[in-house]
């Protein structure tokens, strides 16, 4: 499969930037955290975008879905991140959904997918439990009883935590915190007596909460995959998820650039536009170059799950991409705020809006130190 977009996904792309410049614009995020909105997202505009077809993109038409790959989904949730849309896509899409599809049994596809398809429901995965990301220290605990199972621990930056109907919880069945093996995944409803959600305040007004699970007890029906084995799917849908982050990551830095050029050429000094200073010039030229690395890493990550290579091919290109689009999102993001003057780091502008989100963005499913030393273990370096 060649590494560039077919005539649909380019269609689908036009579409989705389309959609969101009119529908989902940086002044709707901003409305959502003025106004203290206790979804976080426009409920509206996510319906628009079911309807759309997007939460259905990638999964097969038995599942309610359109079989349209994960390219198409890297596209439209590039086109998200390029206007900061607020929407649970990545979420219940990327994350929730994805860990169904590649852990679930049959049964589980055909009763879950559909409903995430459908926007019928959210999802959201509870898996950090520290403040820098480490998918196998876990200390949530799953207790065998009787049939079923009792949960107890606690998570953090759980992305649409406190709207998501249901949680998938990664807890430890056996094992040390640390240990790869022991990781158990549960399908958990978070209106469960025991599990309690507060939202976070995240500085990028992106959706996150901490959640709390006291005795939730779940039957056997909740268990995805088999006991203790749970890491084999959480690694792989990780990969994929991070995937999806570098593609919506891409979108937003290519957003940030945008309009970082068209302010160079409207600021005028000294009687013209600052965008004809060639110190000006080399710094843009420089940040393009790296938009151009960023978009190759991310497209090449999103060919490689549509032709279903290796998983450890995955896995490695998941950590470059991670790796390049961190990098150039901090790059693009602060010479946009510098470019812009003291007038940048305003909140009256939009362009600040940027640097936070590359902030935070960063640290979903590991920052660039993260992914730099597990691509050099990949390697065997």
């Amino acid at each position: 499969m060649a590494m560039i977009l077919n005539t649909e996904q380019s269609m689908l792309k036009d579409s989705a930037r389309n959609f969101c410049a009119d529908n989902a614009p940086i002044s709707q995020l901003r409305m959502l955290r003025d106004s203290a909105n206790a979804d976080g997202f426009d409920k509206a505009t996510w319906n628009a975008m079911v309807e759309l077809g997007w939460a259905s993109i990638p999964w097969a038409e038995r599942h309610g879905g359109l079989a349209f790959g994960y390219k198409g989904l890297g596209v439209v949730t590039e086109e998200t991140g390029r206007t900061l849309a607020a929407s649970p896509l990545f979420s219940s899409i990327w994350v929730t959904g994805t860990l169904i599809n590649i852990g679930g049994s049959d049964a589980q596809k055909d009763e879950w997918l559909p409903k995430l398809a459908s926007g019928e429901i959210l999802g959201a995965l509870a898996l950090e439990e520290g403040r820098r990301h480490a998918p196998y220290s876990i200390n949530t605990s799953a207790v065998q009883d009787g049939n079923g199972f009792v949960l107890s621990g606690s998570k953090t930056f759980v992305l649409d935590g406190h709207v998501a109907d249901h949680l998938i919880v990664v807890a430890r069945s056996s094992g040390q915190s640390g240990e790869r093996d022991g990781l158990s995944l549960f399908l958990v409803p978070r209106a469960t007596d025991g599990v309690t959600a507060v939202r976070m305040e995240m500085v990028d007004a992106r959706n996150a909460a901490s959640i709390e699970l006291s005795g939730v007890k779940v039957g056997a029906d909740a268990l995805i995959g088999t006991v203790g084995e749970g890491a084999e799917i959480l690694d792989a849908a990780l990969d994929i998820a991070r995937i999806g982050i570098a593609a919506e990551m891409h979108g937003s830095l290519q957003g940030c650039f945008d309009r970082t050029v068209e302010y160079l050429k409207e600021r005028t000094q000294f009687g013209v536009a600052i965008g004809s200073f060639q110190a000006l010039k080399h710094r843009a030229a420089n940040m393009f170059c790296e938009i151009e690395m960023s978009k190759s890493a991310v497209l090449e990550a999103l060919t490689a799950l549509d032709e279903g290579r290796e998983r450890e091919e995955i896995a490695k290109l998941a950590s470059l991409a991670k790796t390049i689009v961190g990098e150039t999102f901090d790059l693009v993001s602060r010479e946009a705020i510098q470019m812009h003057g003291g007038i940048g780091m305003t909140d009256e502008f939009d362009i600040g809006f940027f640097l936070k989100r590359a902030a935070v963005t960063e640290q979903i499913f590991g920052d660039v130190n993260f992914h730099r030393n597990r691509y050099g273990e990949l390697e065997g370096c």
